[in-house]
């Protein structure tokens, strides 16, 4: 019986034995190796670690840093991977299981083309890094990085955002390539297609002033933009998108026009008041003489504000009378006050026409009386032309000297050989056309016409004593003792027609004295004409007679043989 007790004990002894290896071993076969995912339960937090229950045969640690600043508290449950084991335990990570379950994600969503979450890290050349929790950052293309242009890099370091995987792999390695432009503008499209849903024309909206152009201002209505343009800010003149309102600021406006089509959405300030047109007609009329404010100056003219919303064009043409205006800025300047007429308007088109001369008296319309043919005058040349000169005779008022009229003896070639601008000059209104707004002075009308003196003390048959003032192939110029100038034509100078014209004029120069006949005298169109052939010829004559009279006084007869026997 012993003996059968002891042999019963062995044997029991030997199949707990047996029992306790197998459950080891079946033990080790369910523990996971290295390179699993594993799942267990927080036992124990610190500031370096964070002890999990992996089932294992004692707890894993993950360094707390791993958790970043979200560590879990006791009982809750985390993923890690395995690293494998040391004499405390299985080395766990937190953050290479994330990597391995991202990049799991990741492939993912690259081929179902759907975003993932990032965070932009880094600036690189042409670009940024991206942390998408995989242990190979992405590559953010900078042009891809923003639905707008990015005017500083730095200001997307730590965005996190959706990305789009552009690229996973290059030549089989990791290598991806993400896209944040193409999310956002989805998002935008979103936004807007919502927007077109639900807000009709007439709305009001809230925006915020987000960008400035020389036409408006761009007006950020929630991740996509509306256009608030310059002509819709108010009613009156805008001149500058900034005075009316402010960048960051927050507003409310009128939606005035949708185009889904085209997405684009306008918006207005001045819908909010009435439109001053609907009253024009109660308080303007045409020739009604208005005040205003020059507000605006074009190549063209000036815009003038009636009232806030009410702005009419002078045009250049309607700004005076009397004076050619090259630059509206010659005569106005902007926040002037100004007085015009209403000339018409439109109001459909929202335009008034207005005139800055038709506000004033016409001088035209009494020049006649001012200035009739025979005044005289006194004026300042303003302006040589190389017909004439423009001499200011009244205010606005421009005469026109032609160069005919400037002397009654000198053949003016150019007018600024005897005057000059800013000269002051005597002269005569020689025509008044006030229809063709045209009035004509003379300076030599102011004395007596001396051709008609010349006229009248020399008349054809006279001969005189004058001076040679040039020589040409044509003749000789000789002044008259009183100022007139008259020719002595090639044909008329030797008394002798068969001396050549050259051999004649050899014996003259400029300066030399001469006497003369006066062949024809035209005191319209101050011509006279002289001869030295007709000057000897007379003077033959006048010998001839002089002889004959002296010896007419003599008793006996007298023949014409006689006197050429006496000259013998």
């Amino acid at each position: 019986m012993d003996e059968m007790e002891v042999e019963m004990e062995g044997t029991q002894n030997s199949k707990s034995e047996f029992q306790a290896q197998l459950e080891e071993s079946l033990k080790n076969f369910d523990a996971p190796q290295a390179g699993q995912l594993v799942e267990g339960t927080v036992i124990q937090v610190t500031s370096d670690y964070v002890y999990v229950d992996v089932g294992d045969k004692s707890e894993g640690l993950i360094p707390a840093e791993e958790f970043a600043d979200d560590l879990p508290k006791i009982g809750d449950t985390v993923q890690a991977l395995l690293i494998g084991h040391n004499n405390n335990g299985p080395v766990l990570s937190k953050k290479k299981a994330d990597s391995k379950r991202y990049l799991k994600d990741i492939q993912q969503a690259w081929k179902d083309k759907t975003p993932v979450d990032g965070t932009i890290s880094k600036v690189v050349k042409s670009g940024y890094e991206v942390n998408l929790g995989i242990d190979r950052a992405a590559f953010l293309p900078i042009s891809q990085a923003d639905a707008e242009k990015v005017e500083k890099p730095e200001s997307l370091l730590g965005l996190k955002s959706k990305f789009y995987i552009e690229r996973l792999y290059t030549d089989n390695k990791l290598n991806p390539v993400v896209n944040r432009r193409k999310y956002l503008e989805e998002q935008i499209d979103e936004k807007r297609d919502a927007f077109f849903n639900s807000v009709n024309i007439g709305d009001t909206v809230k925006g915020t002033v987000k960008s400035f152009t020389s036409f408006g201002a761009f007006i950020d209505l929630g991740g996509f933009d509306g256009l608030l343009h310059i002509n819709d800010m108010s009613w009156g003149h805008v001149a500058r998108p900034k005075d009316f309102v402010k960048k960051g600021q927050e507003i409310e406006l009128k939606v005035i026009r949708l185009d889904p089509a085209e997405k684009r959405i306008n918006l207005s300030l001045k819908h909010f008041a009435e439109d001053p047109w609907i009253h024009f007609e109660e308080k303007y009329h045409v020739n009604d003489i208005v005040k205003g404010k020059v507000t605006k100056l074009t190549e063209f003219g000036a815009f003038v504000e009636l009232e806030e919303g009410i702005e009419g064009l002078v045009h250049i043409s309607e700004f005076s009378w009397t004076k050619k205006i090259n630059k509206p800025g010659d005569m106005v300047t902007v926040g002037q006050e100004v007085e015009a007429m209403i000339l018409g308007y439109d109001i459909q088109a929202g335009r008034v026409s207005l005139g800055f001369k038709q506000a004033t008296e016409n001088p035209w319309d009494s020049i006649g009386e001012k200035f009739p043919v025979g005044t005289k005058v006194n004026g300042k040349v303003v302006k040589l032309t190389a017909a004439g000169a423009f001499i200011s005779i009244d205010e606005g008022i421009d005469a026109f000297l032609h160069a005919d009229d400037i002397s009654w003896t000198k053949k003016v070639k150019h007018p600024g050989s005897e005057l000059t601008v800013g000269q002051d000059v005597e002269a005569v209104v020689i025509e008044c056309d006030p229809e063709a707004h045209r009035i004509k002075v003379g300076l030599k009308q102011v004395t007596d016409n001396p051709w008609k003196a010349f006229a009248d003390e020399y008349q054809v048959g006279s001969t005189l004593e004058g001076e040679i003032t040039s020589i040409t192939d044509f003749g000789v110029f000789v002044k008259a003792p009183n100022g007139i100038e008259g020719l002595v034509n090639k044909a008329n100078l030797s008394d002798d027609k068969d001396v050549p014209f050259e051999e004649a004029v050899a014996k003259y120069k400029v300066g030399d004295k001469i006497n003369v006949f006066v062949v024809d005298v035209n005191t319209d169109k101050e011509k006279v004409a002289f001869s030295v052939r007709e000057y000897k010829r007379k003077q033959q004559r006048d010998e001839i007679s002089q002889y004959m009279d002296s010896e007419s006084k003599d008793d006996g007869a007298y023949t014409l043989g006689d006197m050429i026997n006496s000259k013998k």
